[in-house]
């Protein structure tokens, strides 16, 4: 059976989010933290006191991650990386990775926060009756250890601007050879921070700069800061939904003609088209017959000072099918690899010196068979508490008409937020 729900309390997210780092600190929580007012919204849930976890390996099966997830109650939370993915494809790589491919977790405590409604779940009364304690006399200051000039220094590219343009170019020439006609390009942006608080950091972003997929997850000496504005794969009671995002404009002042300029443009039209037709197809394997469909198609939200351009793509998922089978089977997401999948996956693989790992894969939240939720880990870094390397990544889509240098300053800008902090 599931986890009695024994406490509930009315509070806006703000508050809630200062619970949840509070949370963070004093008992290694792990955080899934949405946010109003953008259309992939989801569930604020926090986990702590692991019960059960899945650290995935290369040997690890599609059925193991099923049992883990589905074998005992109470939800799953926690990442698939894109090497995970690139295992799935068959896409070969020989660049080292030092972690974990995945890493699931079951908890004894769940809190989570909706609709401002917070609901604490627990085995033991002891720990309800502890955390409704610190939730009424928590204090109402931030956590705000300062992140100076001085914590991030030393920038390190794996692809400086002359090496991402060329990048492009190369890309481009596949293109042109019919190897690919759409491919995402990234960057890996590092530092070595032995003064960081990687926690506090969090949430400072999460305040400045909110997005409806922010996750910290801690993952043995790894900490794990996602700020996506993308869902990958949802499904409700059945009901799948995937919102894909190509076409990118950098605002220092939001207007209608910005909002004109990108849904206008012939390129970021494209980019978006192209991958929304990939979607489809990957999800119309596990979803009934005549059941997806597009809509809202080219709508635009803002986020990180960036117009960003997505479509709705609905389906039903099969009776005989779960939302793993459609999960693993369109992964890593078509919007962060390119089209066809994996022969631009193995160009991404040639192209890129780094190791994406983690990036570009996902944050998920499995409840159940028949529901999930789970994010594009973009706008995401992480942290190394041994060796203090700080590693952030971003990245484009490039397409036939693309301008390398264009490509460059449109990555720089979706970088931005953790950019700023080295300057």
């Amino acid at each position: 059976m599931h986890l009695p729900c024994t406490f509930s309390a009315l509070i806006d997210q703000a508050r809630f989010d200062r619970f949840a780092g509070l949370l963070a600190r004093d008992f290694n929580a792990d955080m899934l933290l949405s946010a109003d007012g953008y259309p992939a919204q989801t569930r604020s849930v926090v986990g702590m006191h692991p019960v059960a976890e899945l650290v995935v390996t290369k040997t690890t099966t599609p059925g193991q991650l099923k049992d883990f997830c589905f074998g005992s109650p109470g939800p799953a939370l926690g990442f698939l990386s894109y090497t995970y993915g690139m295992i799935l494809r068959g896409v070969p790589s020989s660049k080292s990775y030092d972690f974990p491919l995945g890493h699931l977790k079951k908890y004894e405590t769940v809190i989570s926060f909706e609709n401002r409604e917070m609901s604490i779940s627990a085995h033991d009364q002891s720990v309800i009756d502890m955390l409704s304690e610190m939730l009424k006399h928590m204090p109402e200051e931030h956590d705000s250890s300062p992140v100076t000039e001085q914590t991030f220094s030393g920038m390190v590219t794996s692809l400086d601007k002359a090496g991402y343009e060329d990048g492009v170019r190369r890309t481009l020439d596949y293109i042109r050879s019919g190897h690919t006609y759409q491919l995402n390009l990234s960057t890996r942006f590092s530092w070595h921070c032995p003064e960081l608080d990687p926690l506090s950091l969090f949430m400072t972003l999460r305040r400045k700069h909110p997005a409806p997929f922010y996750a910290w997850l801690i993952s043995g000496r790894k900490r794990i800061l996602s700020t996506s504005p993308e869902r990958y794969l949802a499904v409700q009671n059945g009901h799948v939904l995937s919102q894909p995002i190509k076409g990118t404009l950098h605002f220092d002042t939001l207007t209608p003609e910005a909002h004109r300029q990108l849904t206008d443009s012939p390129k970021e039209s494209a980019e978006l088209s192209m991958i929304v037709d990939l979607v489809r197809n990957d999800i119309s394997t596990n979803c009934e017959y005549g059941s997806v469909h597009v809509k809202n198609h080219k709508s635009v939200f803002a986020v990180d000072n960036l117009l960003q351009m997505y479509s709705d793509v609905h389906g039903t998922l099969r009776n005989d099918r779960d939302c793993l089978d459609l999960f693993l089977d369109a992964f890593p997401g078509g919007s962060v690899t390119g089209c066809p999948k994996k022969s631009s996956m193995e160009i991404i693989e040639q192209l890129e010196p780094h190791s994406r790992g983690l990036y570009c894969g996902s944050i998920l939240i499995i409840e159940d068979e028949r529901n999930m939720d789970s994010s594009i880990a973009i706008r995401t870094a992480t942290f190394d508490t041994e060796t203090k390397m700080f590693n952030s990544y971003a990245g484009s889509g490039i397409v036939m008409d693309s301008d390398p240098v264009r490509e460059y300053l449109e990555t720089i800008a979706k970088a931005e937020k953790f950019l700023v902090l080295g300057e």
